[in-house]
């Protein structure tokens, strides 16, 4: 306990008030974080959208400028994990619970209810895989690579602490040691919670809407959804004794398994050959559109609720979690290269959600016509999680995929959860790369007491409304950091410029005064990236 930083106690307090607001009055809280979020939306849409595209050009812009070789770590450092373990990693923290609850359900509601086609068109089956790849696809991993590449380059590179704080030294210079510091990763972690909380109970409800779909007498309530929040509770503390090398580590390979296995399934049960065209095709139109709709605010149309009930807040989601994930990507991405990071967390992780959902979204569509609607009114009269259970349960062996998908997604539940106590441990600990397990069972119990409270006090809309408030301030922190990480790159460029001068100080004929003058420089510019000469 000795670790604990002032972030830990503050963020403590502020939660356990949120959820004891919750408890005591939850419609006041309904009310009060309603109005908040109504105003954000309303009068910040379009900031949200210009954030979130400004995150993909620095990422692009890195990939193929000079900095691009530099290294997260030691020059001679190689990559702690292998590549397949790396990205079991990515998919795991980024957003597995996420894929399984709207890989059917997101689509559907753009095929009846897009923004630009009309429904249940071609055209409409055709924007509801490009809206749905251009949500899921490059946005969300530059916002998460922002965050892990500043944490990781800082940490690895130049050994500072591995919390947010720690990417703004070489623009805040000491001031990070103090109360803006503090606020800064108060934030963060605070984002972090909640961020979590909301696909915990997105978790939660998809758990119990299977549950009640494939057996009967099981109540889709939220009663039954608490029980299993307090069942999974005890399962990911348990998990988070193990550590990074063993529970999460083995739960990643499980999830990439158990999803390989269920989307071949629909792959070769369902439509096959439509699979594969929408597949090519939606990666055409989304490349073809995306600085349009990357921009697109519906300024003259009557699509505004559409685009902020959807892109809006997406990009509050992925930026709400980008705390959790940035900071985990960054613990397993050691030794490798700035391009070789960002491509590998860009592009993968994106494909695979690109396949995902061509193959879910077209064998739904698919289906809901054969049905005439069936599949939609079967998911809009009951819940979006029941979207999922009703396509496996039209095609052959509906009762053991049904199960598989649970199993999907609990155990995507159980790795995010361990995974976020390993963060909130991290962060709260001054930036301890196996931060103690008494500190990770205090944020386990917080998150999921933020879960439960949302839920009942409001719903999965609860939970989002929370979330898209915490994530408003951290996207200035996010944009601050750009800036400063930029900074820090120009100045290990000159760093590395004085090293390769000093090394050639015999061919160039520096007198010793000249080298001892490059050496002073060279350690003013490292002692402005990390306070330390």
């Amino acid at each position: 306990m000795r670790k604990l930083t002032s972030v830990f106690f503050v963020t403590l307090i502020a939660a356990l008030a949120v959820i004891i607001w919750g408890v005591v009055t939850p419609e006041n809280l309904n009310v009060v974080t309603g109005n908040i979020q109504g105003w954000i939306v309303t009068n910040l849409g379009w900031f949200y959208l210009i954030s979130a595209t400004s995150f993909v050009i620095f990422c692009i812009y890195l990939v193929f400028s000079p900095y691009g070789k530099i290294r997260l770590g030691k020059p001679d450092e190689r990559p702690e994990y292998s590549y397949l373990t790396w990205f079991a990693f990515l998919f795991t923290a980024g957003m597995g619970i996420g894929l399984v609850y709207w890989g059917v359900a997101e689509p559907l509601y753009h095929y009846y209810g897009g923004p630009e086609a009309d429904p249940q068109t071609p055209a409409a089956a055709s924007d509801s895989i490009r809206l749905s790849f251009f949500h899921w696809g490059l946005h969300p991993w530059a916002i998460y690579s922002v965050v892990a590449l500043a944490l990781a380059y800082f940490q690895f590179r130049h050994n500072a602490p591995g919390i947010i704080s720690s990417a703004f030294r070489p623009l805040l210079g000491d001031r990070v040691d103090g109360w803006l510091g503090t606020l800064i990763n108060f934030i963060a972690v605070f984002a972090t919670i909640f961020g979590v909380a909301q696909s915990l109970g997105f978790g939660a409800t998809q758990v119990n809407g299977g549950l009640s779909y494939i057996f009967e007498g099981i109540n889709n309530d939220l009663p039954t959804q608490l029980i299993i929040i307090l069942i999974f509770t005890i399962l990911y503390l348990a998990s988070a004794t193990t550590g990074l090398n063993k529970g999460i580590r083995y739960l990643s390979w499980a999830n990439i398994a158990l999803a390989a296995v269920l989307m071949l399934f629909v792959l070769f049960a369902g439509p096959t050959t439509s699979i594969l065209n929408s597949f090519t095709g939606g990666i055409g139109n989304y490349l073809q559109t995306f600085p349009d709709q990357s921009f697109t605010t519906y300024a003259y149309t009557g699509d505004r609720a559409w685009l902020d009930s959807w892109t809006v807040f997406y990009w509050a989601w992925w930026i709400a979690w980008a705390p959790f994930v940035g900071t985990f990507i960054a613990r397993v991405s050691r030794g490798r290269t700035i391009r070789e990071f960002i491509t590998g967390v860009l592009l993968v992780p994106s494909i695979f959600s690109f396949v995902w959902f061509a193959v879910f979204a077209t064998t739904g569509i698919a289906e809901d016509n054969a049905q005439n609607g069936g599949l939609y009114e079967l998911m809009t009269s009951q819940s979006d999680e029941i979207a999922l259970f009703g396509l496996l349960d039209t095609l052959p062996f509906g009762a053991i995929t049904g199960v598989i998908a649970l199993l999907l997604i609990m155990s995507f539940f159980i790795t995010s959860a361990d995974s976020a106590t390993f963060v909130l441990g991290m962060q709260t600990t001054n930036g301890s790369l196996n931060p103690p397990v008494s500190i990770k069972f205090i944020w386990g119990l917080v998150i999921s007491g933020s879960a439960a409270m949302l839920l009942a006090s409001g719903g999965i809309n609860g939970i989002q409304v929370v979330m898209t408030i915490a994530a408003l301030p951290f996207t200035i922190i996010m944009i601050l950091m750009c800036v400063s990480l930029l900074k820090a790159l120009q100045t290990d460029r000159s760093i590395l410029n004085k090293e390769r001068k000093l090394r050639q100080d015999d061919e160039t004929g520096l007198s010793r005064r000249e080298r001892e003058q490059l050496r002073k420089e060279q350690e003013e510019l490292q002692k402005d990236l990390t306070g330390k000469s």
